[in-house]
């Protein structure tokens, strides 16, 4: 399990939080797809290339998709606690998008597309309260 900087060990986020991340993310990609190239379900090509990409981009260097910003959520290298790199945010979004690798879980909760990219998901640190 990927230690926070202050060295403590977090338990696994909650299935629910991962899944309203997944579907954040799913449902921006289709937005996306529809908005700009086709009906994602007409043609599905754009809508996963859309999702690929976002985790890419933002799993890969900021280690946070839109949907895990939502959840409070980050996916960081499981060596280090750093942010994953683009070809692996892309092979994991690549894995996500297949399912299948999601659903064979280890007792951490990392999905078989976390272990073939050594990464894991842990909780980000809550948002700062906004002064009045």
């Amino acid at each position: 399990m990927v230690a926070e900087s202050n060295q403590r060990v977090q338990a696994p986020p909650s299935l629910a939080r991962r899944f309203g991340a997944l579907m954040v993310d799913w449902m921006l990609a289709a937005l996306l797809s529809l908005g700009f190239f086709a009906d994602p379900r007409v043609n599905p090509v754009p809508a996963m290339l859309i999702f690929i990409a976002a985790y890419a981009l933002f799993a890969g260097l900021t280690t946070q998709t839109p949907g895990m910003w939502t959840a409070r959520l980050r996916c960081v290298s499981v060596v280090d606690g750093r942010p994953i790199g683009v070809l692996r945010g892309a092979l994991r979004g690549l894995l996500r998008y297949l399912v299948i690798p999601v659903l064979i879980m280890d007792a951490d909760r990392r999905g078989l597309h976390d272990r073939l990219v050594g990464s894991t998901i842990i909780s980000a640190r809550p948002y700062p309260a906004r002064s009045r």
